[in-house]
């Protein structure tokens, strides 16, 4: 309740000093706020030398609005949000506000940061996913520009030394277990049969998902969380059984999924379709060995979505753009252009040109996407990136940080083994339970 109480202290500040800062000063309009020459929006970015999405969708978005100038505005990747936050109170935020992690966005709009856009979100296509992770209280509160999904990355290469079937888009989490321990088994000592990450979401976020009846409530009611007890057994005993890498030589030496794979010590990889881009590159530069590889829809709970007919389940949260509430009037419409905009088709074929996955699903955004250098194009491949059940990883709730950061502690203990599954799970509910009532 502390925490409770600390932030919403913190969210009346933000208010507070956002308000009084608020300036509608703005070097494209005169005193009485008419146009004197092209507009500038300032967009919030981050790693631009290595995150080229924000200048690659500035760029095609000022070649067709040439009224408009669009600068990117850069923060530290690893401290966005907190150096966003400081910006907001300080009245000097950007224009757009990109929404790196969704399950800030209930925050940011308690804080009066957000302007409601339903208005445009209403006017997308179905074609354009992911702005449903924005809903606060029935409004629309930023546009998807990218809407990332977990996959099954494969080496064909240590599949074919092991003698071991690929993927084939039948497989439960049962068969990837299973093929784990062959492909171990048969490649030896100091080649995993797959890596799976420290990250919580590699398990919860499948069990969150994909266990029956699921839906957000299970994370966010705080009832009973042994529904996520399969995943994290299935786990510990490819921990035991050699493989895969055990969470306390992960954690401790500060592995890297992109350095297991991509230095094929491990021959499968649950990750999200963010790493196509990484692992292009970085065969093309070196950085990875030469191997052929390829891309499955991620294991399922049963057979039930298993298949090519069927519409496999995972999970993803999407990155958006949001505009600030504190925008100077005379740059809403502008505004309103960038966000129409990242969710077009235009938009996403320049996206997927980089690798990179948008939310628009079109046959000219696949193409483009699978034009690629490096990248895989098998069927499956392409099954898998373009045929899936995406749910949130981060479901809607101004509770959700607090509830993701405790159940990220259960994770850890459990993953550690220094507690039981069913003690940390119960441990877990308990203490979600007292931050909601």
């Amino acid at each position: 309740m502390k925490m409770q109480k600390a932030l919403a202290l913190g969210i009346a500040a933000v208010i507070a000093i956002s308000l009084a800062g608020c300036s509608s000063d703005d070097p494209s309009t005169d005193p009485n706020g008419s146009a004197t020459g092209p507009v500038e929006l300032t967009v919030s970015g981050w790693s631009l030398s290595t995150t080229p999405e924000f200048q690659v969708l500035a760029d095609a978005f000022m070649a067709e609005n040439q009224d408009i100038k669009v600068v990117i505005k850069e923060y530290d990747a690893a401290d966005y949000e907190t150096l966003m936050l400081t910006d907001m109170s300080a009245g000097t935020a950007p224009d757009i506000i990109t929404i790196k992690q969704a399950k800030f966005t209930s925050l940011w709009v308690q804080g009066g940061q957000l302007l409601d856009v339903s208005d445009v979100v209403a006017g997308l296509g179905p074609e354009v996913s992911g702005s449903s992770s924005y809903v606060v209280d029935g409004a629309s509160y930023a546009v998807a520009y990218r809407q990332d999904h977990w996959v099954l990355f494969y080496n064909k290469d240590l599949f074919d030394q092991a003698g071991v079937a690929y993927p084939d888009g039948t497989w439960t989490w049962d068969d990837y277990a299973t093929a784990a321990k062959a492909l171990s088994a048969a490649l030896g000592q100091g080649v995993f049969g797959t890596y799976e990450h420290s990250w919580q979401s590699t398990l919860q976020g499948f069990a969150n998902t994909q266990s029956p009846g699921a839906n957000p409530s299970l994370v966010l009611n705080g009832e009973d969380y042994g529904y996520m007890k399969p995943y994290y057994e299935r786990v510990l005993d490819l921990q035991a059984s050699g493989a895969q890498e055990s969470y306390a030589n992960l954690t401790t030496n500060k592995l890297t999924y992109q350095g297991q794979f991509g230095k094929q010590f491990a021959a499968m990889l649950p990750m999200g379709s963010w790493y196509v881009a990484t692992l292009t590159s970085q065969q093309a530069s070196g950085d990875a060995d030469g191997f052929a590889w390829g891309i499955a829809p991620i294991p399922q709970y049963d057979s039930s979505t298993t298949g090519l007919d069927k519409m496999p389940v995972t999970f993803g949260d999407p990155t958006g753009f949001a505009i600030n509430k504190n925008i100077d009037s005379a740059k809403v419409d502008a505004a309103k252009k960038w966000l129409d905009f990242v969710a077009s088709e235009k938009a996403g074929v320049e996206l997927a040109k980089i690798g990179i996955v948008s939310s628009v699903s079109t046959s000219a955004v696949t193409e483009a996407y699978f034009a690629m250098p490096g990248i895989a194009t098998d069927d499956l491949s392409k099954f898998a990136m373009s045929a899936h059940k995406t749910g949130p990883e981060n479901p809607v709730s101004l509770n959700i940080q607090e509830i993701q950061s405790i159940l990220n502690e259960a994770h850890s203990a459990i993953m550690s083994e220094s507690g039981s599954v069913d003690s940390e799970l119960a441990i877990a509910r308990d203490k979600i339970k007292l931050i909601l009532s």
